[in-house]
């Protein structure tokens, strides 16, 4: 069964509140509480000098309320000591400018220095804490790359870059293959010759940034592992895990997922609303509940990361946020809602950020449970009524599949790296992709492309620029319905131009051949029956029936077998067509929802979710009187129905 969590700064608070907050947090329906990975200055104030004391005696207390303890390390905040000892352990962004102490994450991953300093605080508390019986879970650092700081361009990230490119390459010569460098003399004579792919007069050689992407998201990888295996050493028997980000994609959350135990993450749909593309009229009606789809495409797409589908929000929204441009609070019932939400994709845990909102320093605006007079925030009293509907509804059961929806962090990559046209990424044609399908209410399961396809009745490539001989070998046998969407398949594994043209390796499955590709500005298109081709468009040699057609013979969809090939940008209308047709002919069961509401479908329950500001109703379609809520559907409503 689903817990209930929050997250807590002991060391934010007078020894005297700690009891009886953890005495309201077990009142409130918590089980779970995370400490510690801000606290390094706390822990040890000067160098070896480690005051332990404080730590102890918070966790005691957290114990001894019921809590089960998730301990952090605090690597994400080095202390101002260990910078003046290492002052050139900072980050440098990309206009060469030093990264320096005064916030957080104020490191680069390749600083050998550092790298020892994390793993010697590390193995410091995993020696003090790994068997304490409090302890139920550990969180390595927080939040890889937040405040964009995965790619580093300083001397360190330089060197290990150079030794990186040596062990993928073996020689220059092969190097300079691969990537192309005969163009524009770009040729290197020696691996120590190749500066960052930054400060250049125009862009670099996209085979040389694809490269620096790669090396920077293994950096990522190899400095949590690190942290990792000195906890499974001291601490046997409990889990780690690490709290990834909403629509941030410059690190491989696929591979840091092979190593933890669970896969986690932080959620703040109405901060992701207000800070990320959507459209005015989006921003608007979603204001203060954000966009239906934010929350459930991260909880699904994590779970894609997660070892055995394990996944988990460890920071969730219960009020307004300090940090996006404009930050509403929740309309009432929200927190409910997407907490509920969490537990219908599979959530383990669902913990807020935070217990209390701290009247001091950056986040003093930011909302937790209480108030920072200790009062409750509105979000507690909804905790409070969630908690014993987690306990009526139990184990859910499985998520029901239907639709696997293909996603890897280098076809984002790809696309950051050479967009062809303004804000064409593929990380957003895959959540307008999967916006489409929940709409139709599908389930979706966001899969890496070395994931299982068994059991699904259509698989999905929204923007699949780079292919492996495995993905493809495993489409060749899905006997169900295939969507690929454009630029799939256009780039070798070195982002260079496939000799057979795009779809390049996909010609295995679908017989047709890109001969042109276009971007196309905003107001530029060819309009269909409900549907247009807009922002870009695949010109193809092939003998597929053309699908879709726009009034001026512009083909926006081709169809051979049981593979669709979509020739323009997959959002929209256009994209609701196609995957609506392909559907259709893999025997699943639309249903037409009513404008911003949502459905999932677990093993024992289907769960419906409002997101507008007005009532809505359950479709007729789902037939019964639900285990939780109404048929009708109130603002931030849901209801829950028992499957057969």
């Amino acid at each position: 069964m689903m817990r209930l969590g929050t997250c807590y700064y002991p060391e934010h608070w007078p020894r005297d509140m700690w009891p009886d907050d953890a005495r309201r947090m077990v009142e409130a329906g918590l089980s779970r509480v995370r400490i510690g990975e801000f606290a390094w200055s706390r822990i040890e104030p000067e160098p070896g000098r480690f005051e332990w004391g404080w730590l102890d005696d918070a966790i005691e207390v957290l114990h001894a309320a019921g809590l089960g303890v998730i301990l952090g390390t605090p690597t994400a905040t080095p202390p101002k000591w260990l910078c003046d000892r290492m002052p050139d352990m900072f980050a440098v962004d990309a206009e060469g400018k030093v990264r320096g102490f005064g916030s957080r994450r104020h490191y680069c991953f390749s600083h050998s220095g550092y790298r020892a300093e994390a793993a010697r605080i590390t193995q410091a508390m995993a020696e003090r804490y790994g068997e304490h019986p409090a302890i139920v879970m550990w969180q390595t650092d927080n939040e890889y790359g937040c405040h964009d700081s995965v790619h580093s361009f300083s001397d360190s990230a330089r060197d290990a870059f150079q030794v990186w490119l040596a062990d993928r390459y073996g020689s220059v010569e092969a190097l300079n293959a691969a990537w192309g460098n005969v163009f524009w003399s770009m040729e290197y004579r020696s691996f120590d010759a190749i500066e960052l792919p930054n400060l250049t007069v125009t862009e670099a050689n996209p085979s040389h940034w694809l490269a620096f992407r790669r090396f920077s998201s293994d950096q990522v990888i190899s400095f949590d592992k690190a942290q990792v295996e000195i906890i499974r050493e001291l601490s046997p028997g409990r889990d780690v895990m690490h709290n990834a980000m909403g629509f941030y994609p410059d690190y491989d959350h696929h591979d840091l997922g092979e190593q933890l135990d669970v896969v986690m993450w932080d959620s703040y749909p109405l901060g992701f609303l207000e800070t990320f593309k959507f459209s005015e009229a989006d921003k608007l009606a979603y204001v203060r509940q954000g966009h239906p789809d934010i929350a459930a495409f991260h909880h699904d797409l994590y779970r894609g990361c997660g070892k055995d589908g394990r996944w988990a929000v460890i920071e969730q929204q219960p009020g307004p946020v300090n940090w996006a441009r404009n930050n509403p609070a929740p309309l009432p019932g929200m927190v409910r809602l997407w907490t509920l939400e969490a537990m219908a994709h599979g959530a383990e845990l669902v913990s807020y950020f935070r217990w209390r909102q701290a009247p001091f320093a950056q986040e003093q605006m930011h909302a937790g449970l209480l108030r920072p007079d200790s009062e409750a925030a509105p979000g507690l009293e909804e905790a409070q009524q969630v908690a014993p509907e987690i306990e009526q509804l139990g184990d859910i059961g499985s998520p029901v599949k239907e639709v696997a929806l293909v996603l890897s962090y280098t076809s984002e990559w790809v696309t950051a790296t050479q967009p062809q046209g303004e804000g064409l990424s593929a990380l957003w044609a895959a959540f307008h992709t999967y916006t489409a399908l929940r709409a139709q209410g599908l389930n979706v399961d966001i899969v890496p492309p070395a994931a299982s396809l068994d059991g699904y009745a259509l698989v999905v490539l929204p923007c699949e620029p780079i292919v492996s001989d495995e993905l493809v070998e495993k489409l060749k046998a899905f006997d169900d319905q295939i969507i690929i969407g454009p630029r799939s398949g256009s780039k070798t594994d070195d982002l260079t131009i496939p000799p057979n043209l795009a779809p390049g390796k996909l010609q295995a499955l679908f017989e047709g051949k890109v001969t042109r590709s276009e971007s196309l500005r905003a107001g530029t298109e060819h309009q269909g029956d409900g549907w247009a081709v807009r922002r870009w468009l695949d010109h193809l040699e092939t003998d597929a029936e053309a699908e879709l057609v726009a009034a001026d013979g512009t083909v926006a969809c081709w169809k051979q077998g049981n593979v669709r090939y979509c020739a323009t940008w997959p959002e929209g209308d256009v994209i609701g067509e196609i995957t609506a047709r392909a559907a259709d002919d893999a025997g699943l069961a639309r249903i037409a929802l009513p404008e911003g509401t949502r459905m999932r479908k677990s093993g024992k329950f289907t769960f419906v979710f409002n997101y507008r500001n007005e009532a809505r109703s359950v479709p007729n379609t789902l037939s019964g009187e639900p285990v939780i809520g109404e048929r009708s559907l109130s603002p931030a409503e849901l209801a829950v129905f028992a499957r057969d």
